[in-house]
């Protein structure tokens, strides 16, 4: 038996083999054109710069006015005492407050917690949403048209 051989049968002109191949084989025909590298279409060059986009690129157009004026005019309706003389960010943070002395453990499901998170937080959501909307569409002239 060749003990001293290396190569694998079947492997002759693979990495392999105890024998390197320098020469890379490439196969081609008179039939067949030269070979062409794919072409990604997404980047292929347009008016977009070569990029194609369904929308604006800054879509979110984020502006720190509309997130100061948002919490701010958030903070002073939610903060007037309307639910039997207390105010909804005070009952919130007085839950916070609750739940934060026995804190290793959660709040339970029935806890008033969840209660006013969810209702301070779609009011918070709902401003910054709507300021959103009329901020853009005042800078854009966009109710005047």
């Amino acid at each position: 038996m060749a003990a001293t051989m290396s190569s694998v049968v079947g492997l002759a002109n693979s990495s392999l083999s105890g024998f390197s191949s320098a020469k890379k084989t490439s196969l081609s025909s008179d039939f067949v054109r030269s070979p062409v590298t794919a072409r990604n279409p997404f980047r292929v060059a347009k008016a977009s710069g070569g990029r194609v986009t369904c929308f604006q690129r800054d879509w979110l157009r984020r502006d720190l006015n509309v997130i100061g004026f948002g919490l701010i005019g958030w903070l002073a309706p939610s903060s007037v005492p309307v639910i039997n003389g207390k105010s909804l960010t005070g009952l919130f943070f007085e839950s916070i407050g609750t739940e934060l002395a026995h804190f290793p453990t959660g709040p339970a499901l029935t806890s008033q917690f969840w209660l006013w998170m969810v209702c301070w937080h779609l009011g918070l959501f709902l401003c910054l949403t709507f300021g959103q909307i009329g901020f853009k569409g005042r800078t854009e002239d966009y109710f005047s048209k």
